[in-house]
């Protein structure tokens, strides 16, 4: 007999807009499963994920991205898939491309990339377009310590302007950065939720005794 397994388990979130909240857990704690059914990617098998507003995902290095095409196609086939035409696109083009520090690399094939240079470019494209909702799964860690701080001051920005942030990442320092709000997983059960200044501590003294 095999028992059914439940990656989340009554699990129940309202994140008003320009929210940021940090999403946190060992691996394995359902995490990207979560935003993976904000996203839309997954259905739920019970109860209902409601979302108003535009998304722009960082899940997976390299979703939305052509392999077998350059970073400057990606960059039109991503904004196309956002929603933005063309010539949004061009008019941002540079921007992004000095963003992501791919100049060089621009009529590369994706294929050929490093997973930093496809983070970079991948969150270049997702943070120019200006989405009402930001999420960003791990996406950072593959990044230099350089390229790291871009990201964070970028997602400060954004959050200062009204966009709503949902980001999954293992450093508790990144977490306390940008997230006013923390959602606590475990084994796909929430062990808390709320401030980050109440749950994050929590969460840090939780691992000292595992």
């Amino acid at each position: 007999m095999f028992e059914e397994f439940l990656a989340l388990k009554d699990v129940n979130l309202e994140v008003a807009r320009g929210e940021s909240w940090g999403f946190i857990g060992t691996n394995g704690s359902g995490k990207s499963t979560l935003l993976k059914l904000i996203c839309g990617i997954l259905k739920p098998y019970q109860g209902s994920v409601v979302v108003k507003g535009q998304i722009a995902p960082l899940i997976e290095l390299g979703a939305g991205f052509d392999r077998e095409l350059t970073a400057r196609e990606n960059i039109f086939l991503n904004g196309a898939l956002l929603g933005y035409k063309k010539a949004f696109m061009q008019q941002h083009f540079d921007e992004i491309i000095d963003f992501a520090g791919l100049s060089e690399f621009v009529d590369m094939p994706i294929k050929n990339f490093s997973s930093g240079m496809s983070a970079r470019l991948g969150f270049a494209v997702a943070t120019m377009v200006k989405p009402e909702i930001l999420i960003v799964d791990e996406v950072l860690a593959v990044g230099d310590q350089a390229f790291q701080e871009k990201c964070r001051q970028r997602m400060s920005e954004m959050l200062a302007g009204g966009t709503t942030l949902l980001f999954v990442s293992h450093s508790s320092h990144q977490v306390k950065q940008l997230c006013e709000n923390v959602l606590w997983l475990d084994k796909g059960v929430v062990k808390g939720c709320g401030k980050t200044e109440k749950v994050l501590p929590q969460y840090i003294e939780s691992l000292k005794v595992r």
